[in-house]
């Protein structure tokens, strides 16, 4: 494999959302013309019996020409599941130091401790 080939697969920009078992990873990748693509890792640890762990990677790669459609059904998907479900995250409910966070009188959550807020306008 040449330079120009390693460096085409090289991360130009990257953030990682942690969020408990699963580890999200966005990079920015670069195609061999030059353009910049987004991939979207999903990352899961499973443990075995013995002590021994292993990850299930899921990738998304994403390409400028579907960025706006992206955001947009991205936001809608988001918007109907607080709508119909709220900000509350139910299976948290069952961990053993879960704490009840209520809505500020304009709807906003004053603690991220229950979830992670994405802004996809950086896409």
């Amino acid at each position: 494999m040449s330079d120009k080939d390693l460096m085409d697969q090289e991360e130009i920009f990257s953030k990682v959302l942690r969020a408990g078992r699963r580890t999200y990873f966005f990079d920015v990748r670069s195609t061999k013309a030059g353009d910049y693509y987004l991939t979207i890792t999903e990352s899961k640890k499973f443990t075995h019996d013995d002590g021994s762990f292993h990850y299930k990677k899921h990738k998304i790669y994403l390409y400028k020409e579907d960025f706006q459609s992206f955001r947009e059904i991205m936001g809608e998907m988001m918007d109907y599941i607080i709508d119909e479900k709220g900000h509350e995250v139910i299976s948290e409910r069952h961990q053993k130091d879960f704490k009840k966070i209520e809505p500020s009188e304009n709807g906003e959550i004053s603690s991220t401790d229950s979830f992670t807020d994405l802004d996809f306008e950086d896409i």
